[in-house]
């Protein structure tokens, strides 16, 4: 099995599901393959800035029960960067003082270049595990955390249809996913979403009316709607936990129609893991261990086409990915008569550094909305 190490492993940044697991398959992978011992830092990089360090050994035993458990049994943070910056060299010292050959850091993409660059700073070996729920870490297709995530945005709507039908109302989810509208556009059409708004796609409040109309116009008196936290009100802004809300007001005030929010919030990051993200978590795990056992550093794991590859951590971080207004599932919301923003190819879409649209469409005439749905 070659020379013994001691590898360390922390989460940072916000909780997810799947992040136990990924921890129970890197003790797995790395104490009954290579028969090497796991150090767990306690409280992202946080256990690191103090003396001593604080940290659990991680064996078999401590993992066993793992695989469904969400949240992370480490401890995470997503705060305290300016006292990372004053602490680096007790972190690197701390990260000898516990013999670690190497250490594995589980974060997205915000946390990996910060992690990236404490190694960089202190020669630490480092390999780097991509999780998040708003899947918007460059270069892989799926981040730990996005599917459960997901899974939890299309129940939601699939309980908002039944009472929108009930009571002939407008329902509004409103789901997270920073700068990206993965959440939305995957849930959106998996739960039958009428409308689906994300950060990466125009919209006119005037069509998002108008789809309503059409609906009702076809006897349906509800509609569904999701929308991404991220996207802008019509005047630049955005309102993080109040966009929902934003629609709603514009929505009741140009149809009459009585209109109701649900913010899903931190729910899509708690709870068990979907099947989906326990393989993801378990192969992300597996393949980091082995990138130490190749002594192949500075890379994340990445999910590309059905397998798992390494790819350079500087190519990872620094970007994110965002929606592509020409992808097939923005196709494919379109082919189902869902309203998803002003998509046509005649469009240009422009965005700025965060994703960002940089046009808007201006609000309609509430008369003549409120005539036509009338």
């Amino acid at each position: 099995m070659g020379e013994k190490k001691r590898i360390g492993v922390l989460t940072s940044g916000g909780d997810c599901a799947g992040l136990n697991a990924t921890i129970r398959a890197i003790v797995n992978r790395a104490v009954v393959t290579y028969g090497w011992e796991v150090v767990g830092i306690k409280g992202a990089t946080n256990g690191l800035m103090t003396t001593p360090p604080e940290y659990i050994d991680l064996h078999l035993s401590k993992v066993e029960s793992l695989l469904t458990k969400g949240g992370t049994l480490l401890g995470t943070t997503n705060k305290g960067e300016k006292r990372l910056e004053e602490c680096l060299d007790l972190i690197v010292e701390n990260y000898h003082r516990l013999g670690l050959h190497a250490l594995i850091g589980i974060g997205g993409d915000g946390s990996l270049a910060i992690l990236h660059r404490i190694a960089k700073y202190g020669n630490i070996n480092f390999v780097g595990i991509p999780k998040t729920i708003d899947n918007d870490v460059y270069l892989t297709e799926y981040a730990i955390g996005y599917q459960t995530a997901v899974n939890v945005a299309t129940e939601a709507l699939d309980r908002l249809h039944s009472t929108a039908e009930s009571h002939e109302r407008i329902m509004i989810l409103e789901v997270m996913g920073r700068d990206a509208g993965h959440i939305a556009l995957n849930a959106g059409i998996a739960g039958g979403a009428h409308i689906i708004l994300i950060p990466e796609i125009p919209y006119n409040i005037e069509n998002v009316c108008r789809k309503i109309a059409e609906r009702k116009q076809h006897g349906f008196n509800h509609t569904v709607m999701i929308v991404s936290e991220a996207v802008y009100t019509r005047n630049g802004t955005c309102r993080v936990g109040k966009i929902g809300q934003f629609f709603a007001d514009m929505i009741t005030e140009l149809t009459g129609i009585d209109t109701r929010v649900t913010v899903l919030g931190h729910v899509q990051r708690g709870g068990m893991p979907s099947p989906a993200d326990r393989i993801l978590a378990s192969s992300f795990g597996v393949a980091a261990v082995d990138l130490i056992a190749q002594e192949n550093y500075n890379k994340i794991v990445a999910w590309q086409n059905h397998q798992v590859v390494p790819v350079p951590i500087e190519e990872a971080t620094g970007k994110i990915r965002i929606v592509d207004p020409h992808d097939t599932l923005v196709k494919t919301a379109v082919g189902l008569g869902i309203y998803i923003g002003e998509h046509e190819g005649s469009l240009e879409i422009s965005h700025n550094g965060s994703g960002h649209p940089a046009q808007m469409f201006p609000l309609a005439d509430s008369k003549i909305l409120n005539a036509s749905i009338g």
